[in-house]
């Protein structure tokens, strides 16, 4: 099997070392070249890929491969967003080019707005964001090709090493909302959940990604800041629009069990 990963940035990174350990071969991309000394330092086969809504440049040997990954989410601090589906039709294209059949694209919880109720797969998504709805709209159009199978990847928020949470709020005082639900999910488990769905081949699913555990955030945020010897913050006791996220399919269809279940219990 040869897996290439679209976009090997924290995530994307882990997955293909994790990959490179249990004897795959893995294909990386970065839009840096000054990363790509490092993709080879881990085993990842590395390869300058630049794509965006008016051009493209790639090695074609990239897309030589059995599973494609699309972890490349919109910048939106970058102003990007109103050119992601054409990069992402070109990004199709390719697919079709090289005749990729499977594709795993990481989505985001986003796509489910705060409608102060719980939301799984089943559940309608009525995003509220710019980002949400422009993941949404991605997730529909490759679900919508033929010639490929797209396993959508719904991420929570992401932590883990590098990103300890408890450097979120450090210090910060007055923050809203302290008693709305978190929906968070490990690097640990987004490394599990890909693997599982790759041995289990399990393409043509949409599988949320969150931990099960979801305690407000004045808990979870104060816990962490604790941890990690920083200030604790100080949220409002208050709960305005929430929702929590949970999954019937990872259960349902990969028999997943969490690795990270508790956050009490967690360290990052």
């Amino acid at each position: 099997m040869v897996i290439s990963i679209l976009g090997c940035g924290w995530y994307g990174m882990a997955l293909a070392g994790e990959l490179v350990e249990q004897g795959i071969a893995v294909k990386g991309s970065t839009t840096s070249e000054q990363k790509l000394t490092k993709f080879a330092d881990v085993g990842v086969q590395p390869y300058l890929v630049q794509i965006s809504a008016e051009s493209e440049s790639f090695d074609p040997q990239f897309f030589e491969c059995d599973v494609l990954f699309i972890s490349i989410p919109p910048r939106f601090r970058k102003g990007e967003t109103a050119g992601y589906t054409s990069k992402l039709q070109r990004i199709i294209q390719a697919i079709q080019q090289y005749q990729i059949s499977k594709v795993i694209y990481i989505s985001s919880t986003g796509v489910y707005g705060d409608h102060n109720s719980v939301a799984d797969e089943l559940t309608d998504t009525a995003p509220e964001t710019e980002s949400g709805f422009v993941l949404l709209e991605a997730e529909q159009i490759l679900q919508q090709q033929t010639s490929f199978k797209t396993t959508i990847l719904r991420f929570g928020g992401l932590v883990g090493p590098g990103r300890h949470p408890g450097r979120f709020f450090a210090g910060k005082k007055d923050i809203p909302n302290g008693r709305a639900p978190v929906n968070l999910i490990h690097l640990d488990d987004c490394i599990g959940i890909s693997i599982s769905i790759l041995k289990q081949n399990a393409f043509g699913f949409v599988f949320n990604a969150c931990s099960p555990d979801h305690p407000a955030k004045a808990d979870f945020y104060c816990h962490a800041a604790l941890q990690a010897g920083l200030p604790v913050p100080e949220f409002l006791d208050e709960l305005d629009r929430w929702k929590v996220v949970n999954s019937i399919n990872l259960s349902a269809i990969l028999h997943y069990e969490f690795k990270v279940d508790s956050w009490l219990n967690c360290s990052f």
